[in-house]
């Protein structure tokens, strides 16, 4: 069989932890899947990594992978005489690897129960959602090329589609199991389940944080030095937002419970980050006004670069 470098292939160190190979799979995934990316060889990438990352997020199949040792990728080897037996276990050992695949050594690789039954193949999809979607939640319909074992025990690809249900206040980073939605297991054994890595689309307005929300609000130099009343967009409809007077730029004014719903109830919150905006050119009117106030101040902002207190 010829030697696939899965380490090469996810880009990371042979000693990378768990998170730090789950992180590179997420990212690779996410930029080859074949229903977003339109890069060639997408879908040819797409599996090699889907492939890597089947084998290194176990334990067990990682370490019998370690244990042949590292070679170029593409070279024709064999396992040694004894890998089968010290880490295949009773589904090894008569293996001939001659007509072996390497990716079909480790899907066959720690099946157990009934003779000949291999468990499905469990995949993961990254999904993207809006902010809108995630407030209220969603129903996905997924058209996926899931991995399958055919009569013989060999892996193939199958065209399907999956609906998923996403709850309201899914976040960034959340990861969904649907069970048995995965590959189809083959002669008896289990199906695997599906993963849907959760990402929020970037939106015109928002940015999330967990549940919590971030809006940044333009207000006018006298709004922020006298004080306002306005009236703030929600996920859930406007609401009217007390701006204190001294507002100063970066400020951030708390809206409870405007945030993303929480699975057991209650909402984060919405935060409006105050930014003070001037004007990019001023009428006469306006340059005397500002000239006027600039004249009757004695407000110094930078007084502590002085050593002075503000």
């Amino acid at each position: 069989m010829k030697y696939t470098d899965y380490y090469a292939a996810l880009g990371v160190e042979r000693g990378a932890s768990a998170d730090e190979i789950k992180k590179a799979y997420r990212r690779l995934a996410q930029k080859y899947h074949p229903d977003v990316s339109k890069e060639p060889g997408a879908e040819a990438r797409f599996k090699e990594v889907a492939e890597a990352y089947q084998t290194l997020k176990d334990a067990e199949k990682r370490a019998a992978y370690d244990a042949l040792g590292s070679r170029p990728q593409g070279e024709e080897f064999r396992p040694p005489p004894d890998w089968a037996s010290r880490h295949g276990g009773s589904g090894f050992e008569q293996t001939s690897f001659d007509d072996v695949d390497f990716a079909d050594l480790f899907s066959r690789f720690g099946a157990r129960g009934a003779r000949g039954a291999m468990p499905g193949q469990d995949f993961e999809v990254p999904v993207e959602i809006s902010i809108e979607d995630a407030f209220r939640g969603t129903m996905l319909s997924l058209s996926l090329s899931m991995p399958e074992y055919d009569g013989n025990g060999q892996m193939r690809r199958v065209p399907q589609t999956v609906k998923a249900r996403i709850g309201a206040g899914a976040v960034d980073g959340q990861r969904l199991r649907l069970p048995g939605k995965g590959g189809k297991g083959f002669q008896g054994g289990r199906d695997g389940d599906l993963y849907l890595d959760i990402s929020l689309k970037p939106h015109a307005l928002y940015r999330a944080t967990g549940h919590d929300l971030y809006l940044d609000l333009p207000l006018t130099p006298s709004e922020a030095a006298l004080g306002a009343s306005l009236e703030i967009p929600t996920l859930a409809g406007p609401v009217n937002l007390k701006i204190p007077a001294g507002t100063s730029s970066g400020r951030k004014l708390r809206l409870s419970g405007r945030g993303l719903p929480m699975p057991r109830g209650g909402a984060g919150d919405l935060f409006a980050v105050a930014q003070i905006v001037v004007p990019a050119t001023l009428s006469d009117r306006e340059r005397e006004s500002y000239q006027r106030l600039a004249e009757g101040s004695d407000f110094e902002p930078r007084r502590h670069f002085r050593g002075e207190a503000a």
